[in-house]
């Protein structure tokens, strides 16, 4: 009897294979990276680590996602790593989901945010889809930052990793990285930076607070826009009247 082709079988290791423990950022640099905006911490990353805007808030716009990623890879259609992560977790994780940006299925709802909710996990952002909206949204605190919403549910079989360096909107995403997520997007901010970004984050809020003040007074000009366009060589007084 032939059987089915060995090209069909799931194998152990990479593809399909989970890691428990990873260095995550002091709880301190998380906090500390709460107070500021993506805008702003996109603006001193140079604009390179925000994700792609098609991955936004699906839940209350009020609600703010910030903590250490836990990184999950799935199978497109497929979230049985999904669920896996809800035992990987700690209270404070927030799971980041990358499907390969697959529109076959959600790979979440209510049920499984419910389940995260318990868990003390601070939410999710997922590069696909969800589903079961409105009973997510009933949850009321907890935060969903995904591409869509499908009705069609996934499958249970795997292969896909946990805690392993994924994509997710275009960034790469290692585990531990902190995750910052609002109205305005998702930026990940490297663990190996957090702490220099956040020094660099505080001193330059204390430095503008002035500036911003006095913008919201009216107070300001813009004689920086017209050296800008003269060093471009940009004629820009305007001609006398005749």
């Amino acid at each position: 009897m032939v059987g089915k082709p060995q090209s069909a079988e799931m194998h152990p290791g990479p593809g399909f294979r989970l890691k428990y423990d990873f260095e995550r950022p002091d709880p301190e640099t998380v906090s500390g990276l709460s107070r500021h905006q993506t805008p702003d911490i996109s603006d001193l990353m140079n604009r390179l680590y925000a994700m792609e805007p098609e991955i936004r808030n699906m839940t209350d716009p009020d609600l703010r996602l910030v903590g250490p990623a836990l990184t999950v890879k799935v199978y497109p259609g497929d979230n049985l790593m999904v669920h896996k992560a809800l035992d990987v977790a700690q209270p404070g994780d927030v799971v980041v989901v990358d499907t390969s940006s697959s529109s076959l299925t959600a790979v979440l709802g209510d049920l499984v945010c419910t389940k995260a909710r318990h868990r003390g996990i601070a939410g999710f952002i997922v590069d696909g889809l969800i589903r079961d909206l409105p009973a997510i949204r009933r949850l009321g605190d907890f935060p969903v930052f995904a591409r869509d919403v499908t009705p069609k549910g996934p499958l249970h079989r795997g292969p896909g990793e946990i805690g392993h360096p994924i994509s997710c909107g275009g960034i790469v995403v290692n585990p531990g990285d902190v995750i910052v997520a609002d109205l305005n997007g998702v930026v990940v901010v490297p663990r190996d930076i957090s702490d220099e970004l956040l020094m660099r984050l505080d001193s330059k809020a204390a430095k503008e607070s002035d500036y911003v003040s006095a913008v919201a007074r009216g107070e300001f000009n813009n004689d920086w826009v017209d050296a800008m366009l003269e060093a471009s060589g940009v004629e820009v007084r305007q001609p006398a009247k005749q």
